[in-house]
């Protein structure tokens, strides 16, 4: 039981340094420094954070860290930097409570206590990303000190009761662990279309040709689906949003084709494997959806009951997403017997039938 209660220390202030370390040092340094706490003598090792130095320079990096965490991509590039230092910290947090033990559970304790710190960061890192996609600061403020809130939080439950702090650490890292998958492509989303945001032109509405060629990666899922040997008019590269039937986050290309006036095909790859859906435009609205970081597709019904499509676009790319919801409109406000299917395909020449006498 005293190696179990020790492990849930150990991964306790391991989980809460992913999320702020200089913090966690801090407050647990300077409540044994001015004795707010007493340590078990299985926790003696502890004591060494109450040393003023270490209280001294954990606040200084705070201080700064308070300041940081709370502007708009200022945070996200902290937590870069961190990336390393958390999970060092972490486990050298976790092999402190440990103390004088047996060389092979301090090595258990440090990989877990590592691992566990690198999980909490990513977590934390994942949701600044999707919250820095709002222009205002105010949403960073409030994610900001809700986690210096779960810190001292963190820590007053580990002090208390080091199993069930324990309980609700591995819960929560194994939920994380399970969405992992959508919140690491999010990640991959957002960190593409800042890289896109910085390397392209600062003016959005530049004019712009629609690409009418699919990348080699996704003419395998196209041609899979293309049973009719459908002609691409235009290929939007893009990724999914909120859409129905096709996994978000997913990187890929929206198709029109001559033959499909009033459809629309999204191809992508989904691991090794291709995907493509069939989206039917009839009785759907389309629009343009401008955003801090990006310019969305947005499909909707016209009832308000139907499916909706969200797909999403660098903001460099205004002029494409403006000239293909153009095009998509001009579709659908046509009447279906106008739109020729094949109006961009040269006439192939019928075979003249015989004369019956």
């Amino acid at each position: 039981m005293e190696q179990l209660n020790l492990l849930g220390v150990a991964l306790g202030l391991a989980t809460l340094a992913g999320i702020n370390l200089y913090l966690t040092v801090f407050v647990t340094g300077l409540a044994v420094n001015q004795h707010w706490i007493t340590l078990a003598p299985q926790y003696q090792s502890l004591e060494v954070l109450g040393h003023p130095a270490i209280i001294i320079i954990a606040g200084i990096l705070y201080f700064l860290e308070f300041f940081a965490d709370k502007v708009p991509w200022i945070d996200s590039a902290w937590d870069a930097v961190h990336t390393v230092i958390r999970p060092i910290g972490g486990a050298m947090l976790g092999l402190q409570v440990l103390g004088h033990s047996t060389p092979a559970f301090d090595v258990i304790v440090a990989l877990l206590a590592g691992s566990t710190t690198l999980v909490a960061h990513t977590a934390k890192a994942s949701s600044r990303l999707a919250v820095n996609t709002s222009p205002e600061p105010f949403s960073n403020i409030g994610v900001s000190l809700f986690e210096d809130a779960a810190v001292f939080g963190g820590l007053a439950l580990i002090y208390f009761n080091p199993l069930i702090a324990l309980g609700i650490f591995a819960f929560a890292l194994l939920a994380f662990l399970y969405f992992a998958p959508k919140v690491l492509r999010a990640m991959k989303v957002k960190i593409w279309l800042v890289f896109k945001k910085l390397n392209g032109p600062a003016e959005t509405n530049l004019p712009g040709t629609l690409p009418t060629t699919l990348a080699s990666h996704l003419q395998e899922p196209f041609a899979r689906q293309n049973v009719l040997h459908e002609t691409v008019a235009w290929a939007l590269p893009c990724v999914s949003g909120r859409a129905r039937r096709i996994p978000g986050n997913l990187f890929g290309a929206l198709v029109a084709t001559n033959e499909e006036p009033r459809k629309l095909v999204f191809v992508g790859r989904k691991g090794s494997r291709g995907f493509s859906q069939w989206l039917e435009l009839d009785g759907m609205t389309v629009a343009r959806e401008p955003k801090f970081l990006s310019e969305n597709v947005v499909i909707f019904s016209e009832s308000g009951k139907g499916p909706r499509y969200l797909f999403i676009l660098p903001r460099s790319s205004g002029a494409q997403v403006e000239e293909a919801v153009e095009y998509l409109r001009a579709r659908l406000a046509a009447p279906a017997a106008a739109i020729d299917p094949v109006e961009q395909l040269p006439a192939e020449p019928r075979e003249q039938e015989p004369a019956i006498h």
